[in-house]
C-alpha cells in the first residue's frame, strides 16, 4: 500500500507523534492506520520503560484556568535543556489544558485522560520520551473548582500558585498569588497552624530564656512566650506576612481592606522533594580512564 502524505498527516494528528515516526509506523504496518497507531504506542512505552528509573527533577509547572476553575501540573524532565525544548513545552501546555477540560483531580486520572489530538496523556508522555531521549514524568497536580475568584500564577515556569479569594476582585487574587509564589507561606491563617508546631515553638522559646526570666510569675512568662510565638506564626502564615505588593501592611490588612477573605491556596515548585543526583564528572572521567 502506498504511504501517502495524507495518511501520514492523519496518523500524526491522531497520535501526536513526529512525521518521520508516523511514516515509519505506516511502512512497518502496510499502511494500516489503527495498527500503526498501536505500534507507535508500544514503541513509545518501551522506550519510556527503559528510562523510568532515571531521576527527573527539572521541568516546568504549567497552569490552565477558566473562571473559577484552575489547575496546576508539575511535569519533570532530567535536564533543564529538555525543559526548554519545544516538544516538551508543547506537551506540558497540552497536559494543563487536558487537566482542566477533563476534570481530573489526581495524576492517575490525568494520565488516563485523552488529549485534544487523540492519545491519552500517558501515551503522549511515552512518545515524548522517544523524541527527547530523557525520562519525563507527570508528577503532581493541584486543582480548584469554585464560584469565587481563582487566580493562577506561574513564576519563571518553575513555581505555580493557585489562590481562591471570596470577595475582592481578580487583581487582588493575582497579587496574592504572586505573594505566595515569592514568600511560600506554609499556612493560610493562624488558625491553620498545627497545635504541635505551636507547642514546640513555645518549648524552644522557653529553653532560650535565661534562668532569671524563667523564674518570673507563670502568667507573665506565658505572655512573653506567647508574644514571641505570635511573631513566628506571622512568619509562617499568609495573613501574617507583610504583603509583597505593599510591605507597609500585612496580607490580612490588605485582604480585609478589600472586603475579602482568602479561602486557600496551592503552590507547586519544580523538583520539590526529589533527591537530585549530583554528577561528579571528574570522577567519572578518572574511572573511565582506569577502565
Amino acid at each position: 500500500m502506498e504511504i501517502t502524505a495524507g495518511l501520514v498527516k492523519e496518523l500524526r494528528e491522531r497520535t501526536g507523534a513526529g512525521m518521520m515516526e508516523c511514516k515509519k509506523a505506516l511502512t512497518e504496518n502496510q499502511g494500516a492506520i489503527d495498527i500503526a497507531a498501536e505500534w507507535l504506542r508500544k514503541q513509545g512505552l518501551a522506550k519510556a520503560d527503559k528510562k523510568a528509573g532515571r531521576v527527573a527533577a527539572e521541568g516546568r509547572v504549567v497552569a490552565a484556568s477558566n473562571g473559577g476553575q484552575a489547575v496546576l501540573v508539575e511535569i519533570n524532565s532530567e535536564t533543564d535543556f529538555v525543559a526548554k525544548d519545544e516538544n516538551f513545552i508543547k506537551f506540558t501546555e497540552e497536559v494543563a489544558k487536558t487537566a482542566l477540560a477533563s476534570g481530573a483531580t489526581d495524576i492517575e486520572a490525568l494520565k488516563a485522560a485523552k488529549t485534544s489530538y487523540g492519545p491519552t496523556v500517558e501515551e503522549a508522555r511515552a512518545w515524548l520520551i522517544s523524541k527527547v531521549g530523557e525520562n519525563v514524568q507527570v508528577r503532581r497536580m493541584a486543582r480548584i473548582d469554585s464560584n469565587n475568584h481563582v487566580a493562577a500564577y506561574i513564576h519563571g515556569g518553575r513555581i505555580g500558585v493557585l489562590v481562591e479569594v471570596k470577595g475582592g476582585d481578580m487583581d487582588l487574587a493575582r497579587g496574592l498569588a504572586m505573594h505566595v509564589a515569592a514568600m511560600n507561606p506554609p499556612h493560610n491563617k493562624a488558625a491553620d497552624v498545627p497545635a504541635e508546631f505551636i507547642a514546640k515553638e513555645k518549648e524552644i522559646e522557653l529553653a532560650k530564656m535565661s534562668e532569671k526570666d524563667r523564674s518570673k510569675p507563670a502568667e507573665i512568662l506565658e505572655k512573653i512566650i506567647s508574644g514571641k510565638v505570635a511573631k513566628i506564626i506571622n512568619e509562617v502564615t499568609l495573613y501574617g506576612q507583610p504583603y509583597v505588593l505593599n510591605t507597609d501592611q500585612t496580607v490580612e490588612a490588605a485582604v480585609k481592606a478589600a472586603g475579602a477573605d482568602v479561602v486557600g491556596f496551592k503552590r507547586l515548585a519544580v523538583g520539590e522533594g526529589i533527591e537530585k543526583v549530583v554528577e561528579d564528572y571528574a570522577a567519572e572521567v578518572a574511572k573511565a580512564m582506569q577502565g
